[in-house]
């Protein structure tokens, strides 16, 4: 079973072989396209993909809230009063800081 060092060399004196060897050094290596860009590509691939997954659940999530906006008439009026800080004519709103009220605690 030892490998003959003539058979060795036959195989490496077989211009076939020699250039099937050189291509593929060529394409692995030192194309604009190698393999270490395309393991590098496919990395990035993956990151977007993920990125992808995360805002379409954003998406989804933002179609519910907004259906719900449109359909309840509570809801609207709760999310304006919190996030808009919008008051009805009548009405005083007092913002509490929260930071504030800490500092005041500690003095």
């Amino acid at each position: 079973m030892a490998v003959d060092k003539k058979t060795i060399i036959k195989y490496l004196k077989n211009k076939y072989i020699i250039t099937t060897c050189i291509f593929l050094a060529l394409i692995l290596f030192f194309d604009r396209n190698d393999l270490f860009v395309q393991l590098q590509r496919k990395h990035d691939l993956n990151k977007i993909l993920k990125s992808k997954d995360f805002y379409l659940k954003q998406i989804d999530s933002t179609k519910e809230q907004l259906e719900e906006l449109h359909k309840n008439n509570s809801t609207m009026e709760k999310y304006a009063r919190e996030q808009l800080y919008m008051k009805k004519d009548s009405e005083e709103v007092f913002i509490v800081d929260p930071n504030e009220a800490d500092n005041e605690d500690k003095n």
